[in-house]
């Protein structure tokens, strides 16, 4: 304990006290340097963010070099922020270079700013998405058909980069397919990752389109090394089923001027104005958003209680 006290003591008394306080301030020089570092600190995250900070950092700690050069004479203040201006200045020469080497084509760049940028995502998980599909455009022309029902394996994800893709079921229209939308998201996400299977509609380009593709078993070895893009993808795909089931519930109505609405249950009650309620005579068969949209059925089982 002894030796542990006179360590502490030796640590705070072994220096002389400040018994009287400079009267002057330091040179402007000195607060223009603590100027720089309270608003760099005040940096965001990202690329250009981390440009920010080093940026202001390194003027600071440039102006405080000077400052121990010219003010206080003291080699080594002004060794240590020159050490610190020189690591400022190659971080934001290695992060200029990183912000010059992410580009990408036109029509990837007009896709990270419509659906990935506003979602936060930084240029390095874009790139990475983009390296997983090749960065590669490919071109469907007017006629052509992406997907035949009952033929084409389900081995890929594919998004609408322009055009129009008519979704058909038995030769009848279900919805269509614009821009910005997955191609096959109910079928992604019908199969689990070591399950295989086969379109059940008919995807045919109604003009001249393009779109993205990532591989099937490429993309899952991406979300297993990077769980933050597995999460986003799952939230993509999971949205856009859900505008293609409004979309096909459009389509389905329940008797005369009665439309169906997805958000209830299996059974639809029907009742009419001015007349009593009466048992549920009409049901409605749920499937996938790629099903035909089934007509009314009637309910048996409801009618022999």
């Amino acid at each position: 304990m002894g030796e542990n006290a006179s360590f502490w003591e030796s640590l705070i008394y072994a220096h002389p006290t400040c018994t009287t306080w400079k009267q002057e301030a330091e040179g402007s020089i000195y607060h223009l340097a603590s100027i720089l570092f309270v608003v760099g600190f005040m940096g965001g995250s990202g690329f250009f963010g981390l440009l920010y900070v080093f940026s202001l950092l390194g003027l600071g700690f440039l102006c405080s070099s000077v400052w121990a050069w010219l003010d206080v004479c003291a080699a080594d203040i002004f060794s240590w922020n020159f050490i610190l201006f020189a690591i400022c200045f190659v971080q934001f020469t290695y992060v200029t270079y990183q912000v010059r080497s992410v580009s990408f084509d036109r029509e990837f760049q007009e896709l990270y700013s419509a659906l990935f940028q506003p979602l936060g995502i930084s240029l390095t998980v874009y790139r990475k998405i983009v390296m997983c599909c090749d960065a590669e455009v490919v071109t469907l022309e007017k006629e052509h058909c992406y997907a035949m029902q009952g033929k084409t394996p389900i081995d890929k994800l594919s998004l609408l980069l322009s055009g129009r893709i008519r979704v058909t079921v038995d030769g009848e229209f279900l919805h269509y397919i614009f821009p910005l939308q997955f191609l096959d998201s109910p079928e992604w996400d019908s199969l689990r990752p070591t399950e295989e299977g086969i379109f059940q509609v008919t995807l045919t380009a109604e003009t001249d389109c393009r779109y993205v593709a990532w591989r099937r078993k490429k993309l899952y070895l991406l979300f297993a090394k990077h769980r933050f893009i597995s999460r986003l993808f799952s939230i993509l795909i999971g949205s856009d089923i859900a505008e293609k089931l409004y979309a096909l519930n459009d389509r389905v109505h329940v008797g005369e001027g009665f439309r169906y609405d997805i958000r209830l249950p299996n059974f639809y009650h029907v009742s009419l104005p001015e007349t009593p309620p009466v048992q549920p005579s009409h049901c409605i068969q749920r499937g996938s958003p790629r099903r035909k949209p089934v007509g009314v059925t009637n309910c048996s089982s409801f009618n022999s209680q």
